[in-house]
């Protein structure tokens, strides 16, 4: 892949954008390596965990302007229904995932970190979705994702004026979950990917299941699925053990993940 590398850390996959040339911009060839990315992490059984970064100055700095800038009302919805395919299948991914925010998450990128599950951003990290400064809207799910994780106001706000935020301040939006220095980062994100890895899987995919479904439902069919992924829970072997463990006041000598 030319502009997307994937490496593996104990459980853990690091998906890496990789065309620091261009601040790490979403094109189609991007895409497509993305893509491939996913397919490869996904089919890894050995990989619990994945982690989404950039290479050099940006995590990602938006989409590549250079390709829409020619493109038409039906060229724009084939992008659009591109980058809006790939972030939903991140975003209901069945292993958990976590954005390490390195830099400019603008446009796209702030799309890409909010269809992750958690955001870690560095202090030199900038957010922001400028679109409506180009004539345009976000169109990788930002209008969407956004106004679910920080409420329609605050939305509307970054939105429509089309300004850029610190990471201190996405922090206090409740757009991402931790801000810390630049040489921290990725020990952080790859700490809290290593304690979600160290529990039973089977469980861990289910609870995000659960979360991810239940948060577009009404409250009622909400539990009512929750109810139902709980009681799957209970087919397991990892909850026959762990509970039999906990019983019997004895440490676990780790999961089985089925």
């Amino acid at each position: 892949m030319a502009f997307v590398e994937v490496t593996k850390q104990g459980h853990i996959g690091i998906v890496t954008m990789n065309r620091p040339e261009a601040l790490n911009a979403l094109s189609s060839a991007v895409f497509a390596d993305m893509s491939v990315a996913l397919d490869q992490v996904e089919h890894d059984d050995d990989i619990y965990v994945v982690i989404f970064t950039g290479a050099g100055r940006a995590f990602v700095a938006g989409a590549d302007i250079g390709e829409m800038a020619t493109q038409n009302v039906s060229e724009g919805l084939a992008f659009s229904e591109l980058g809006n395919n790939l972030f939903m299948r991140i975003d209901m991914f069945a292993k958990p995932t976590i954005a390490a925010v390195n830099g400019f998450a603008l446009g796209g990128g702030c799309e890409l970190a909010m269809a992750c599950d958690i955001r870690i951003a560095s202090e030199k990290a900038k957010f922001g979705q400028p679109e409506v400064g180009l004539g345009i809207i976000p169109g990788f799910g930002g209008t969407q994702r956004m106004a679910r994780i920080i409420g329609t106001g605050p939305a509307f706000e970054l939105i429509l004026t089309a300004d850029t935020i610190d990471a201190n301040e996405a922090k206090r939006l409740g757009l991402v979950n931790y801000v810390v220095p630049m040489d921290e980062l990725m020990d952080t994100a790859i700490n809290m990917a290593q304690k979600i890895a160290s529990k039973a899987q089977v469980a861990i995919r289910t609870a995000k299941m659960a979360i991810r479904r239940g948060i577009d439902c009404d409250i009622s069919t909400a539990v009512t699925y929750e109810a139902l992924a709980f009681a799957t829970c209970f087919g397991t072997e990892d909850q026959k053990d762990a509970m039999k463990a906990f019983v019997e006041k004895r440490k676990l000598d780790g999961f089985k993940n089925r």
